[in-house]
């Protein structure tokens, strides 16, 4: 039983990472689409600019079109009037209004030149304003339908998760339960956790030698007296390692120097063959 609700405390800590990290997918998954939201609000707020613009530009072509076409009138009359005048005095007062309303209308021309340019820069930065909109607008759709997607399968998956949860939970002793539940609210993953050869692996600090004793009798679920943690004893596996060849104990034997062959002795000189003749 005890090895039991150990495995169901381990599955049950595994489906809650997955619920956070799907909640927290969940929760962010709209913000990929703010950035992409907070441009088209721009794009927008620029356009409705560059129309305010437009439509002042416009007032302002229209207006001087009007004060051109009443100016040149009058001009005309004027030139009329000065075919009738019967002084020079008259004369020359005729021709000085007539110079002032000249004057005054190349400069509404100069002015209706300059508004036609700014009309044709502000029709060019709408439209690259809704070139960039237009970008920016098949982005957003793409990504949000992605988006749905994902979101949906997310809380699929996250719906899933909440059955195997409560399948887990069903096991689990509700002191157990209890406790489980009060160290994951307060404190940073995992809540339980292995100890090997009496350390524990969430704290990494070494346990009391009693409970370490008492853990790996496996009879109750106990708590890293370090950090609180639910911990459970994980034999350390120990690897076979192959033992070095052995050396031989003896060594081989240096070949025997060979024997120098020995000096040929000399002959002995033969028996006096020519021995003096003994005197009779």
């Amino acid at each position: 039983m005890y090895e039991k609700q150990i495995e169901q405390l381990i599955i049950l800590q595994q489906v809650d990472d997955e619920i956070l990290i799907l909640r927290e997918e969940i929760e962010t998954a709209p913000l990929e689409l703010a950035g992409l939201e907070e441009q088209m609000s721009e794009f927008k707020e620029r356009r409705v600019q560059i129309d305010e613009r437009l439509d002042l530009l416009k007032d302002q072509q229209k207006k001087l079109a009007i004060e051109i076409d009443e100016d040149a009138g009058k001009i005309k009359k004027s030139k009329n009037k000065l075919m009738l005048v019967a002084n020079t005095k008259e004369y020359h007062a005729m021709m000085r209004e007539m110079d002032s309303m000249e004057k005054l209308n190349r400069m509404r021309e100069e002015e209706q030149t300059a508004v036609n340019e700014e009309l044709v820069r502000q029709d060019d930065a709408t439209a690259t304003l809704n070139e960039d909109m237009s970008g920016v607008k098949e982005q957003y759709d793409a990504l949000k339908t992605t988006l749905d997607e994902r979101m949906a399968a997310a809380q699929k998956k996250l719906d899933s998760l909440g059955r195997k949860r409560k399948k887990a939970c069903k096991v689990v002793p509700p002191p157990i339960l209890g406790r489980y539940e009060f160290i994951r609210e307060r404190m940073e993953n995992p809540v339980i956790v292995a100890v090997t050869d009496g350390v524990c692996f969430g704290c990494h600090i070494m346990i009391p030698p009693q409970d370490y004793n008492d853990l790996q009798k496996g009879q109750q679920i106990l708590s890293c007296p370090n950090c609180q943690r639910l911990i459970h004893w994980v034999k350390r596996e120990v690897e076979e390692v192959e033992e070095p060849p052995k050396k031989k104990a003896k060594a081989k034997a240096k070949p025997k120097a060979k024997a120098k062959p020995k000096a040929k002795a000399k002959p002995k000189a033969k028996a006096a063959e020519k021995a003096e003749p003994k005197e009779d």
